[in-house]
């Protein structure tokens, strides 16, 4: 076989997104959300943080940090990832001058598909917004984490059981609204090499602990994680 025949077969990859069947249909999507993370401290005003963002052409979220009196964190979404550096880039720098970035909370990810959700676009797009933005769901826990190359070698049949198992533990804690999670890749993306970045985020802190907590138990975790955190702990300011 010659090399100009073995390069002649070969396709560019399918970067759509699956889901699983709809009115019969297998479902695709090439939108998606993008997410990012940015820390400050040295912020004696986080609601004029909030108000200043608040005319952006894009979704985001001020939250006062837990663990740092003046410290303030900004999540901004967008589909387009230019929004970033054209939209949010410059109205940050405008009005974080005087505060000091804390770059071990730059987080930056994407949603994606497990491949037999059942509403694929709202997987994508829809729900994940609207869990960020959600007036009642004011706490939130998000961090980086890297799973170990040993759990990439298994079979997928053991994989899926032990993504089912962690899985298990958040859609309980979902159906009683303890903690609902935001789940994004972030693959290439992240400064620390790390391959997922997940928001936790609900109406009261301690729930949002609890899961982490039974997370820790799991399979996945236990065996299989070569890295996790840093944690961003944070309320929400709330816009009137």
């Amino acid at each position: 076989m010659t090399e100009h025949s073995t390069r002649g077969r070969l396709e560019p990859p399918d970067l759509s997104e699956k889901g699983g069947l709809k009115d019969g249909e297998p479902q695709r999507s090439d939108r998606r959300l993008f997410m990012q993370l940015l820390g400050f401290g040295g912020c004696r005003d986080a609601a004029a943080v909030a108000n200043e963002l608040s005319g952006l052409p894009m979704s985001t979220v001020v939250y006062e940090e837990l663990n740092d009196v003046n410290g303030v964190g900004i999540l901004a979404v967008a589909e387009d990832a230019n929004a970033f550096l054209e939209i949010l880039a410059p109205t940050v720098k405008g009005i974080t001058s005087a505060l000091a970035p804390k770059p071990e909370y730059s987080m930056f990810g994407r949603t994606y598909s497990l491949g037999y959700e059942p509403d694929l676009q709202d997987a994508l797009t829809g729900r994940p917004l609207r869990t960020v933005m959600n007036p009642d769901w004011p706490w939130a826990i998000w961090y980086p984490l890297r799973r170990s190359g040993a759990f990439a070698q298994l079979p997928p049949d053991e994989q899926r059981v032990m993504l089912a198992e962690h899985g298990a533990l958040g859609k309980a804690f979902g159906m009683g609204d303890y903690a609902h999670d935001v789940r994004l890749a972030c693959h290439g993306l992240d400064r620390n090499d790390n391959d997922f970045l997940i928001g936790l985020v609900g109406k009261d802190l301690f729930p949002l602990s609890a899961l982490v907590q039974a997370m820790r138990k799991t399979q996945q975790t236990s065996l299989y994680l070569d890295r996790l955190g840093p944690f961003f702990v944070g309320r929400k300011v709330l816009r009137p």
